[in-house]
C-alpha cells in the first residue's frame, strides 16, 4: 500500500505528510518553550536585586555556541540546496559539518556545567558573599554544601563490622576567589577593620586570585552554582539541559539520516531530500531557542 503525499504536497494545505507533522510538533514545542520562558520573565520582575545573580556565566562561551549553532543552521540549509542539485557528496561534506557543531555545542556545554559543579560562592556569617573555587587536601570540592562540611559517624552493623568509616569535619577550607571579587571584599574588610583572615587576603590587589584560608565556623552558607543556589540556577540548568536534550535528538536525527539512513537517496532521492528539509526546519527551531536563551540567561 502506498502512502500519499510523501512527496507530493497535499491539496488542503499545500505540504506534504512529513513537513506539515514537524510544523504541528513545533507548534508544540513552542508552547513548552514559551511557557518555561513565561516563567522566568515572571520570577525575574519579582525578584529582588540581591537575589538575582550578575556576571556568573561564561559569555565568551555562550558567544561561541551561538555562533556554532548559527554555523550549523547554515550548513543544514546548503546540504538540503545540494540536494535538490543533485550534489549527494557536497550534502554529505556539509552535513558533516552540521554534526560536528552540534557535537561542538555539547561539548562546550559539558565543559561549562563542569565548572558550575566546582564554582562556588560562599556566604559569610558577617555578611560578606564571594564567590571562587574551593580546594581540599589538594583536590578541587565538586558538590560541596553546608552539609558535606559536618562529617559523618561511623557506620557499624548489629556484629560491630564497621560499614562506613568515620568522615571528621571540615574545619578550614582552601578558597581561591575570583579576582572581580577583591575589590568589594577589601572595600568590606576595610569598613570593619580587617578582623577575619579571608578578609584581609580580599585587601590584595584586585586580580590577584591568591589563595585564602576559610574557616568553615565563619561561613553561613556554602553552594556550588547547582539549581540549589538560586531561582536563577535552576532557571539556568532547567531551560539549558532541556534545549541540550533537544540539540543531542537532532543531532541523532541528523546523523541517522546522513549515515544508515541514506540508502534511501538511491532509491526515493525526492523522499530522502525531504527528510532534510524536515529535520533541518527542526534543527533551525533549536537555533532559535537558543538565540533567544543566549541573551536572557548570559546578558540580561
Amino acid at each position: 500500500m502506498e502512502i500519499p503525499f510523501v512527496t507530493k504536497p497535499r491539496q488542503d494545505t499545500g505540504l506534504y505528510n512529513a513537513k506539515l507533522g514537524i510544523w504541528l510538533f513545533l507548534a508544540s514545542e513552542v508552547m513548552l518553550f514559551g511557557g518555561l520562558f513565561s516563567s522566568y520573565i515572571v520570577l525575574r520582575i519579582n525578584a529582588a536585586a540581591e537575589n538575582w545573580p550578575h556576571g556568573l556565566l561564561n559569555i565568551p562561551i555562550g558567544t561561541f555556541n551561538t555562533a556554532v549553532l548559527i554555523t550549523s543552521s547554515v550548513t543544514v540549509v546548503l546540504s538540503w540546496a545540494a540536494l535538490k542539485m543533485n550534489d549527494f557528496a557536497r550534502y554529505r561534506k556539509l552535513q558533516a559539518v552540521t554534526i560536528l557543531c552540534a557535537l561542538g555545542f555539547l561539548g562546550t556545554k559539558s565543559i561549562e556545567y563542569s565548572d558550575k559543579f566546582t564554582h562556588y560562592e560562599i556566604w559569610f556569617k558577617n555578611g560578606d558573599r564571594q564567590t571562587g573555587h574551593i580546594y581540599h587536601e589538594g583536590k578541587k570540592a565538586w558538590f560541596w554544601s553546608n552539609k558535606t562540611l559536618e562529617g559523618v559517624p561511623e557506620l557499624k552493623d548489629k556484629d560491630g563490622k564497621v560499614l562506613r568509616p568515620a568522615v571528621a569535619p571540615i574545619t578550614e577550607l582552601e578558597f581561591h576567589p575570583d579576582a572581580h571579587h577583591y575589590a568589594e571584599a577589601a572595600l568590606a574588610a576595610k569598613k570593619s577593620g580587617g578582623a577575619t583572615e579571608h578578609k584581609a587576603a580580599a585587601e590584595h590587589k584586585e586580580g590577584a586570585h591568591e589563595a585564602v584560608k576559610v574557616k568553615t565556623a565563619d561561613i553561613k552558607r556554602l553552594s556550588a552554582f547547582v539549581p540549589a543556589h538560586s531561582t536563577y540556577f535552576a532557571i539556568y540548568f532547567t531551560l539549558t539541559a532541556l534545549h541540550g536534550l533537544h540539540v543531542l535528538a537532532g543531532a541523532l536525527v541528523i546523523a541517522y539520516i546522513w549515515g544508515p539512513g541514506a540508502k534511501m537517496w538511491k532509491r526515493e532521492p525526492a523522499q530522502y531530500t525531504n527528510r532534510i528539509e524536515v529535520s533541518g526546519l527542526f534543527w533551525h527551531f533549536v537555533d532559535l531557542v537558543w538565540i533567544f536563551l543566549f541573551p536572557v540567561l548570559y546578558l540580561l
